[in-house]
């Protein structure tokens, strides 16, 4: 597959998935008097107080609210190193509800855990069986034009293999949060395994006649010096930033620290995979977004931090993505799977200090966008927010553009010299 030629420079992506749906009409709030009125009302005892909220503007001249948990990323709004993204969801071709209601060109599985997680990582949501992702088929456009090393690959994903990541011949390479995922005790100094590295060397070294046994006496020995490769090129970054001792935080200084092994590993272009869990809020809502949006606020400040102390804050971009929002209506105590959601997007291109998209200018039960109780179409497609980053990351405006994102062309012309949402520089 052709793509463009002449890439020069480093450029990360980073994808956090909030695995489960994240109600972000509680992270980003309407905060002009009518609109949070209207919030209010729908919300009932899921709603968070006017004056909770931390203020700020958008170049519409409309104010949100930002949860109240989400100090610095507040900071790093007012300081245009962060933005956000309104109502987007997954969708085929832009969709309003007399096409839902006829249900035409809707994606697969709307509601559905499974479906719009797969959605969001194939960027081919009329389809439940579409095994390559858009960043797998991004990196398989770029791979052999940019990146040196042939034993690790540039989608790394932390702690899990994804779809988001898989391309026709690209497959994430996984590590943890604490480094390569290798062989336990492979290459340590006590007894029992120096005997488990000796006796798993001997096994290696030899000369299979039969090609299975050959073969994966291959992989297992690439993945044991890809392990070590990584873990020396890592352990060697000199990385002060703290960052917060919880699970998204130790994700993403994993990601920074291997950021900070790039020329090491042989990589000019990276794209990350964290997934945090834990955002399916049936109940309790408002207790378990106090505990859950502060981690995301502390991990993502400590991160921008990084990015600073190893230089590379314009060459990084993070950007969230979410099974689905949520009803905006109360099923009590919590809210239930829904459709169109907001986002962040964090980095030195990023044009921070603004909501891009399209707001909705009331969360009403019954709004034109409401398909019932506060399910709201998304008014910026997942192709969309994709589209604006990929050129970014060096993929052209034209058929290599359509490979990666094959319903592109419902939202974007080809060839076009705007970017579809125009967040990032």
């Amino acid at each position: 597959m052709a793509a463009r030629t002449g890439i020069t420079g480093y450029k990360a992506l980073v994808c956090l998935f909030q695995r489960g749906g994240n109600d972000s009409f509680n992270m980003l709030t309407p905060y002009e008097p009518g609109e949070y009125a209207a919030y209010a009302t729908v919300r009932g005892s899921l709603a968070l107080p006017s004056e909770a909220l931390l203020p700020i503007s958008g170049s519409d001249g409309r104010r949100y609210g930002i949860h109240p948990g989400m100090p610095e990323v507040r900071d790093l709004y007012q300081a245009g190193k962060l933005a956000f993204l309104a109502n987007v969801g997954s969708l085929i071709a832009p969709t309003d509800r007399t096409r839902y209601e006829s249900e035409e060109k809707l994606p697969e599985g709307l509601f559905s855990h499974s479906d719009q997680q797969r959605h969001w990582q194939t960027s081919v949501p009329q389809s439940r069986t579409q095994i390559t992702g858009w960043a797998g088929r991004m990196a398989y456009a770029l791979t052999d034009q940019v990146n040196n090393n042939p034993t690790i690959s540039m989608n790394l994903a932390l702690d899990s293999t994804n779809i988001l990541q898989t391309g026709d011949s690209v497959v994430p390479y996984v590590i943890r949060s604490t480094g390569a995922a290798e062989l336990t005790g492979y290459s340590r100094t006590n007894t029992l395994d120096r005997i488990l590295t000796r006796t798993n060397d001997s096994l290696l070294e030899q000369t299979y006649s039969n090609l299975l046994k050959r073969t994966h006496a291959d992989i297992r020995r690439n993945s044991i010096d890809a392990a070590i490769e990584f873990s020396q090129a890592t352990d060697a970054v000199p990385l002060t930033t703290p960052f917060p001792a919880t699970p998204l935080g130790k994700q993403l200084e994993m990601v920074a620290r291997t950021i900070g092994a790039r020329e090491v590993l042989g990589q000019t272009q990276q794209i990350y995979f964290v997934a945090r869990g834990g955002w399916d809020h049936h109940d309790a809502l408002l207790s378990r977004q106090a505990e859950k949006l502060p981690e995301l606020n502390t991990s993502l400040a400590a991160f921008h931090d990084a990015t600073v102390e190893l230089g590379v804050a314009n060459d990084v971009a993070l950007f969230s993505v979410s099974d689905f929002g949520r009803t905006l209506s109360s099923n009590g105590n919590g809210s239930d799977h829904s459709w169109g959601g907001n986002h962040i997007i964090m980095g030195g291109d990023v044009r921070g200090g603004d909501v891009y998209g399209a707001c909705p200018e009331s969360l009403a039960l019954g709004n034109p966008l409401d398909v019932d109780r506060g399910r709201l179409i998304p008014t910026t497609s997942s192709d969309e927010y994709s589209a604006e980053l990929a050129p970014w990351f060096g993929i052209p405006n034209d058929g290599t553009l359509e490979t990666v994102l094959p319903n592109v062309r419902n939202f974007l012309a080809s060839g076009s010299p705007s970017s579809p949402l125009g967040f990032m520089l």
